[in-house]
């Protein structure tokens, strides 16, 4: 027997649009040696490994280098999983054990809202590698557990950029999330997040990113309910309602495949 597996497109309704993951469901945890194995095989932003325990599923993310110790976009794609597939009823609440902790799931309609941590950027000095490697002076800088955070002038700035990855690879941090407030009156600001050093220049979507993005606009425009664009290729909508210690991130998610993966 193999173990079951899934790509998932998630922040979006579209297939083809936002950010895919795969999904690989284990009855035992494996090791973290054949996970890195499995997610550079995929070759996915990220790989999730899904593990049955009591009231809960144990949940990993790995890029294809390396393991992250939080990831939004894999966790949206696992709970949608969990309910399309019928291992979870639709009414019931998907609860992750993690690297980050316990992490919750909600189904609502179209949309699946995830309890995430706060992660909130605290003003930080630009190392030489991050504003040379962006090519611009940055309105604000922050720094967080995992990214360093950068404030742009504008949309159009933002949708411009042309990093020096090498430059970012360099950094001693996960990456770099660059924001600007939007343009239009569709969304409340945009994004893009950048992560050469995890093998992944530019990330589609990243749920992770706007546990940093939700505390930091909502200060800034004094709401405390706002809907975030991620300016990449593929694009993805990620709607923000941040609480205190905690940040709701909302969602959608579509199913591309679905197979086995031998053993």
């Amino acid at each position: 027997m193999g173990f079951p597996l899934y790509l998932v497109d998630a922040f979006t309704k579209e297939r083809f649009k936002g950010n895919p993951a795969a999904i690989c469901f284990l009855e035992q945890p494996q090791s973290e040696s054949w996970m890195q194995q499995v997610a550079a095989e995929m070759n996915l932003p990220e790989t999730a490994f899904v593990v049955p325990g009591e009231g809960s599923y144990g949940l990993r993310w790995f890029t294809p280098t390396v393991e992250v110790d939080l990831c939004g976009h894999a966790t949206l794609a696992t709970a949608h999983i969990l309910w399309e597939s019928g291992r979870l009823p639709h009414g019931e609440t998907a609860r992750f054990m993690t690297k980050s902790g316990l992490l919750t799931a909600k189904l609502g309609g179209d949309w699946i809202e995830m309890d995430f941590p706060a992660e909130p950027p605290e003003a930080a000095v630009a190392p030489e590698e991050l504003v040379q490697g962006l090519g611009l002076i940055p309105r604000y800088v922050g720094r967080n557990r995992m990214d360093f955070f950068v404030e742009v002038d504008s949309e159009e700035t933002l949708r411009t950029l042309r990093p020096d990855f090498g430059l970012l690879a360099r950094l001693d941090a996960r990456g770099v999330i660059v924001t600007s407030r939007a343009s239009g009156s569709l969304y409340d600001f945009v994004s893009r997040a950048f992560y050469p050093g995890t093998g992944c220049d530019e990330d589609p979507v990243t749920g992770s990113a706007h546990c940093a993005l939700a505390p930091y606009w909502a200060k800034r425009l004094r709401k405390q309910e706002l809907v975030g664009y991620q300016a990449s290729e593929r694009g993805g909508i990620v709607k923000v309602k941040p609480e205190g210690e905690r940040v709701y991130l909302s969602g959608q998610a579509v199913t591309v495949l679905q197979g086995q993966l031998e053993e």
